[in-house]
């Protein structure tokens, strides 16, 4: 695999090809380049290909906009996705400054359940993706936010502005958002200290024996597929608790609490244990029952304290009707189930009173 090691970074803007659609920057972010030197096992591979399947970090597709962007040198040359990479190559990569032209955009609906000086809690809904990044450069949470809080800019465009933590594009529900960077770094240092709650409900695949119950697994990048995480030794300390809320043929509900926040922790673990989401067709094989339309991964309640006045603060989102619809509908198949188990014995049970 290529080496990580640093090359220095020019601070000329990086032109976009020709043609290309504009991604949310267009100039190198702060710091330095990096680079990469193709290993003799990936030469002859596509550079897009290259990157994706040995570097990582992006899809293909992202990483096409960002060799069109001009963020990608080849020995020192303007590259093309399409080149054949050989061993040797040296590949360089301009840190992409993400948040230099995200531009506010009111037509982004949002739900704002909270907000005083320092927070903002919004209810968000699944298929919003939370901040602009290759190939999500718009339509994104961070262009609605700055459409109705256009202090959060960060004119640096090294941050994202006042995003604490992330839920996928495809899970729904609470979201904390820090108006100024004090209260994102106090809210930072409380989740640190494990003082911040973050609840979920999750439908997985299966009956999940336990009734409760901890897992404890490192998670680290799958190095068969660099787009996905996976329990590794050499991955980061991770912490899920659940427990079994109800259970019906085929899946079971679970209340789960994240103790520590890595990339798709959540559907990861559970994959782990044998219970993948339903739906969830990265980390399972996409089983669901009848009208469910996405993952079932929804973050339901949140507890943190106040970064102004350290008083606690706690929230509260139902399901929304792409979950709670389907969840409902195996509850009535259980129920019915149920009753006709109930009626087969009837019979019996009257024949024999003193069974």
């Amino acid at each position: 695999m290529s080496g990580g090691s640093r090359a220095a970074s020019r601070g000329s803007a990086a032109v976009p090809a020709r043609g290309a659609r504009p991604l949310v920057a267009r100039v190198p972010g702060r710091g330095p380049a990096t680079q990469h030197v193709v290993p003799p096992y990936g030469a002859g591979l596509r550079l897009d290909s290259y990157l994706s399947r040995l570097v990582g970090e992006h899809s293909r597709a992202e990483w096409q906009r960002l060799i069109e962007a001009g963020l990608v040198r080849r020995n020192g040359r303007p590259a093309k996705a399409a080149d054949r990479v050989e061993a040797g190559d040296r590949v360089v990569v301009e840190p992409l400054a993400q948040q230099v032209l995200a531009e506010a955009d009111p037509s982004i609906p949002l739900d704002v359940l909270y907000e005083d000086d320092a927070l903002i809690v919004l209810n968000k809904p699944a298929g919003l993706v939370v901040h602009p990044a290759p190939g999500h450069e718009s339509g994104t949470l961070v262009n609605g936010l700055l459409a109705r809080f256009p202090e959060l800019r960060d004119p640096s465009g090294a941050e994202r502005p006042g995003i604490i933590h992330r839920l996928d594009k495809d899970t729904s529900g609470l979201l904390v958002v820090g108006r100024t960077p004090a209260a994102v770094a106090a809210v930072q240092r409380q989740m640190q200290a494990g003082a911040v709650v973050k609840r979920y409900w999750l439908l997985v695949v299966g009956n999940l024996a336990a009734g409760e119950g901890l897992i404890d697994a490192p998670i680290g990048r799958d190095p068969r597929n660099r787009q996905r995480m996976a329990v590794r030794p050499d991955g980061r300390p991770s912490q899920t608790r659940f427990r079994v809320a109800e259970r019906f043929p085929g899946y079971t509900l679970v209340d789960a609490e994240l103790g520590s926040g890595r990339t798709h922790q959540l559907r990861v673990h559970l994959a782990y244990v044998g219970h993948p989401v339903a739906a969830d067709r990265v980390y399972g094989s996409g089983r669901r029952p009848p009208g469910l339309g996405r993952q079932f991964v929804h973050a339901y309640h949140l507890e943190l304290r106040s970064p102004v006045s350290g008083r606690p603060l706690a929230f509260d989102c139902p399901l929304p009707p792409d979950l709670a619809e389907p969840l409902d509908a195996l509850r009535e198949a259980a129920a019915r189930a149920s009753a006709s188990r109930s009626a087969g014995r009837a019979p019996q049970a009257a024949a024999n009173p003193s069974a």
